[in-house]
């Protein structure tokens, strides 16, 4: 039997939101940081704004929904090009349950994705929706959760003009 095949991600963080008291006091500093990888943008992030954070960049947690939701976004891409069903929109907005503990932590309850697709008329559109169970199942990420990652998918077959 072959040895499964392995693979490293590695990116960068630094935090830049030192004010020039460093974390003298709870609010002396600046939850911001940047993300960055080789030949990639970055990604500008915070903390929630209910823990003293920007509400203009991403915070782990819609980081952690995002993942989710790109990582079923690309099974599913791979599935339908595999099962002759050609897709043309592809849009989600996933929704993230975090419960905060008395102690200050927390874990997320549940995550539901919302992928709302749109395939060629000709497509097979019941195929389409049960390739959704397909990719959840191929996901990565979601497989990586201890929290249940469901999906609320809507199929829309083309208007032709």
């Amino acid at each position: 039997m072959a040895s499964p095949k392995t693979h490293v991600y590695q990116v960068d963080l630094q935090w830049t939101g030192n004010l020039g008291l460093g974390t003298t006091s709870y609010q002396s500093y600046d939850r911001s940081c940047e993300i960055t990888g080789a030949g990639k943008p970055p990604i500008l992030g915070s903390s929630d704004p209910a823990f003293r954070g920007d509400s203009t960049r991403y915070n782990p947690e819609e980081l952690l929904i995002s993942s989710l939701s790109a990582c079923h976004l690309l099974w599913y891409l791979h599935l339908c090009a595999q099962a002759g069903i050609v897709l043309i929109d592809y849009r989600d907005s996933p929704r993230g349950t975090m419960i905060e503990t008395e102690d200050g932590g927390g874990h997320f309850s549940e995550v539901i994705l919302h992928p709302r697709v749109t395939v060629t008329a000709d497509s097979n559109p019941d195929l389409a929706e049960d390739l959704h169970a397909q990719a959840h199942h191929l996901c990565f990420i979601a497989n990586s959760m201890n929290f249940p990652v469901r999906w609320e998918a809507s199929v829309q077959l083309q208007e032709l003009s």
